[in-house]
C-alpha cells in the first residue's frame, strides 16, 4: 500500500496540471492530507462512493498519463544515474586523496 501511495503521489506531482480542480482537490485531500473518504465527502457534500469513484478514476488517468509521457520513469532513471555518478565521484575522491598522501610521503 505504501508503494502505491508513493507512486500516486509522484504521478500527482508530475501530472496534476492535467487534472480538473475537483480531481486535484480530492487527490490532495486523500493522498497528501490523509483525509478519509468520509471526511472528503462531508467537505464537498457528496457521497463517499462519489469520492471513491472519482479518486479511482483519477488514479487510472494518472497511470495513463505516465504510460504515454513517462515523466516518472524518466525521473527515476535520472535519480539512479545521479546516485551512480555520486558513487563514482566518491570513489574517485578516495583515489585522489590516496594519491595526495603518496605525494606527501616523498
Amino acid at each position: 500500500m505504501l508503494e502505491k501511495t508513493t507512486r500516486i503521489n509522484y504521478l500527482f506531482d508530475f501530472y496534476q496540471t492535467l487534472l480538473t480542480p475537483k480531481q486535484r482537490n480530492y487527490m490532495e485531500l486523500y493522498y497528501l492530507e490523509d483525509y478519509s473518504l468520509g471526511e472528503i465527502s462531508e467537505t464537498f457534500h457528496v457521497s463517499r462512493q462519489a469520492v471513491y469513484d472519482n479518486i479511482r478514476r483519477t488514479e487510472s488517468m494518472l497511470e495513463e498519463y505516465e504510460e504515454k509521457l513517462n515523466l516518472y520513469a524518466k525521473f527515476q532513471e535520472r535519480q539512479q544515474l545521479i546516485e551512480e555518478m555520486q558513487g563514482k565521484l566518491t570513489d574517485q575522491k578516495e583515489v585522489l586523496d590516496s594519491l595526495e598522501r603518496l605525494k606527501e610521503l616523498d
